[in-house]
């Protein structure tokens, strides 16, 4: 059996769109029931982190972790607007034996994590379980990851081992995921990794995804419509849909041939720092890991021993739980502790206010907080080497100004190039599982700040109960992301549907490192999408005035489907001067609506006699 059997690209291209649009109408909203929280007293030595972190030792029976993991994966792996959020967590070790595999199976809003100081020290003789959710005839078919969201795994080392599995599914790891989930500091020596799951009924299709320090085996990319890769080391690497893109990865395919395949590669990544993990030191202590910045790297920041950084002791970390006050968590601040958000939703009514440099805001088990009376949940002050992680942010039922804001305007912006303020898998949310209202879903005013993957998100779908026309007027989010800030760089910056432009970069020596947009669904009349004169808000916006902006693999979809005649003259507006530099951009037709050409009236028509047909532009200005 090889894998061509289940991937036709072609047919891919041109089926992709209905598909995409059915998953996406059929995704089943109905919260299953989560297991009963019983958390274990602390063990000597392990910190309290709520009622819904589970911390694991390699003492344990394998069997008791594996029915610990299963039974919230059954919980989880249908409860796409549930407020359920979990955490497992392994001590350094070996888990899982050759008679015995574990299968690491994660479900939506849950975090799987090894406590090791390096990825090798948290050992897993098993295997990775993330698979096709099946939207209709009773859980049959209609089976695509498009909607597997919300979910982590890390800082682990899997050997593979698919004992006991059919045979379809002993061919590789299944990683079938969409938007808002990340592979980080992850080992597989052996075996294959493969981002879609063709074990299942089709179509097969996902959509997009992030892996970043890990050194992995054979990839299947498969139906993955687009992915970034950044600073890992791949075996090798096979199939393509519309975007990918490799930053600093060893092992990369090279990219002359764009787009055919349709891949982007870096030799270095411009700027990166690794998302901060928590870990068990010598002595049994836990700490917090925070990564130093780097420039023009590439390959995993573990090769020679531990990541460069600094370790902060769990002890100056204020721990929080749902149940404390955003008073408390701003005193706590104040005082100079950093915060450790466990799992669960936070309503916030006034901003958790971080004022000090080098504060780092770490949430594990996809911590979740949600603006209350139209405040804006998070707001960073213009200084240094804030590092924000692991942190959803969603709007409330009235408007927010902005739901994270990093610096004000027009401040002082006294920021190091050295030292970043860094946002690592924060995402956003705008409707979904509630009516959400905001302006602005992150705005960044600061200079130097590093977005290193975002999901930026008004909702499509959700448990309102709204048609299209009605969700329009309702969920409302004028732009996903506007940058002010000089020198602001995104590595995976995923932003959709917004009711203007998704994104806005206004500042200087801006870079992106792939962008991923799909316009609205739900504008229901062109009327309703109009810039002045101008037929739509492209997907990506810079500035009039910027005079200096590099974006390296973009991609801007439509699909509107509530009124499939509106148009979008552009999907990208930049201004036009040599400084400002798209390489290997496209716009496609998801089946409804039409982008008129791909930047500034450069590149044919994404329309309906091309569906799912990528338009290409390989560098603009052309050289």
């Amino acid at each position: 059996m090889t894998i061509t059997r289940h991937v036709n690209h072609e047919s891919a291209h041109t089926r992709l769109g209905r598909a995409f649009a059915l998953g996406l109408v059929l995704v089943a909203t109905t919260a299953a029931t989560a297991p009963t929280a019983t958390a274990d007293p602390p063990r000597q030595g392990t910190p309290d982190l709520g009622a819904n972190v589970k911390v694991f030792d390699p003492s344990m029976p394998v069997s008791e972790i594996q029915a610990a993991l299963d039974a919230t994966h059954a919980a989880q792996v249908d409860n796409e607007m549930g407020t359920q959020r979990y955490a497992y967590l392994f001590k350094p070790g070996r888990y899982g034996t050759a008679e015995q595999p574990l299968q690491l199976k994660v479900g939506y809003y849950t975090e799987v994590a090894g406590l090791g100081a390096a990825p090798t020290d948290v050992a897993i003789n098993g295997k990775v379980e993330v698979y096709n959710r099946c939207l209709t005839e009773g859980g049959t078919a209609n089976c695509l990851a498009l909607v597997n969201f919300w979910r982590t795994l890390g800082n682990l080392t899997i050997n593979t081992d698919p004992k006991g599995q059919d045979d379809c599914r002993s061919t590789a790891n299944f990683w079938a995921v969409s938007q808002a989930v990340s592979l980080r500091r992850l080992n597989i020596p052996n075996g294959t990794l493969s981002l879609m799951d063709y074990c299942t009924a089709g179509p097969q299709y996902a959509s997009g995804g992030f892996i970043a320090d890990s050194k992995l085996p054979t990839v299947t990319n498969g139906s993955q419509q687009q992915w970034l890769t950044r600073n890992s080391e791949v075996a090798s690497w096979s199939n393509g849909v519309w975007n990918q893109v490799f930053s600093g990865v060893k092992g990369a395919p090279d990219d002359a041939a764009f787009p055919n395949p349709p891949y982007t590669t870096l030799d270095t990544t411009p700027l990166s720092r690794e998302k901060p993990y928590l870990f068990v030191d010598a002595s049994g202590e836990y700490a917090v890991r925070v990564p130093a910045a780097r420039k023009n790297t590439s390959g995993v920041s573990w090769a020679n021993g531990m990541t460069p950084g600094r370790t902060i002791p769990l002890s100056d970390f204020f721990v929080a739980k749902p149940t404390d006050s955003v008073r408390e968590i701003n005193s706590q601040l104040a005082r100079g502790k950093h915060l450790l958000l466990t799992p669960g939703v936070y309503d916030i009514a006034r901003s958790i206010e971080v004022k000090r440099a080098n504060t780092v805001v770490l949430g594990i088990g996809h911590a979740t907080l949600t603006a209350v009376n139209g405040a804006i949940p998070l707001d960073v002050a213009d200084v240094p080497g804030v590092v924000i992680a692991g942190v959803t942010v969603d709007a409330g039922t009235k408007t927010s100004p902005v739901l994270l804001r990093v610096g004000q305007k027009h401040g002082k912006r006294p920021s190091s190039p050295l030292n970043p303020t860094t946002l690592s898998d924060v995402y956003f949310r705008v409707g979904g599982p509630h009516v959400g209202k905001t302006e602005t879903a992150l705005e960044v005013n600061s200079d130097n700040v590093l977005i290193d993957h975002t999901w930026v998100w008004r909702a499509d779908h959700g448990v309102e109960g709204f048609t299209d026309t009605q969700r329009w007027h309702a969920n409302t989010g004028r732009n996903g992301v506007i940058v002010n800030g000089d020198n602001v760089t995104a590595t995976g910056l995923f932003v959709e549907h917004f009711q203007q432009y998704n994104t806005v970069w206004n500042g200087e020596n801006g870079t992106t490192v792939l962008y991923q947009n799909e316009l609205p669904y739900d504008p229901p009349t062109q009327a309703h999408w109009m810039n002045g004169d101008v037929e739509g808000w492209a997907g990506y916006k810079v500035g009039d005035r910027v005079r200096s902006h590099t974006l390296h693999g973009g991609g801007v979809y439509v699909f509107n489907q509530n009124n499939p005649d509106i148009h979008t003259e552009n999907g990208f507006e930049v201004p036009r001067t040599k400084g400002v530099k798209l390489h290997h951009i496209m716009t496609v037709n998801l089946a409804a609506g039409t982008i008129d050409h791909v930047v500034n009236g450069v590149g044919e028509a994404a329309d309906t006699t091309k569906t799912g047909v990528p338009v290409y532009v390989d560098e603009y200005p052309a050289p």
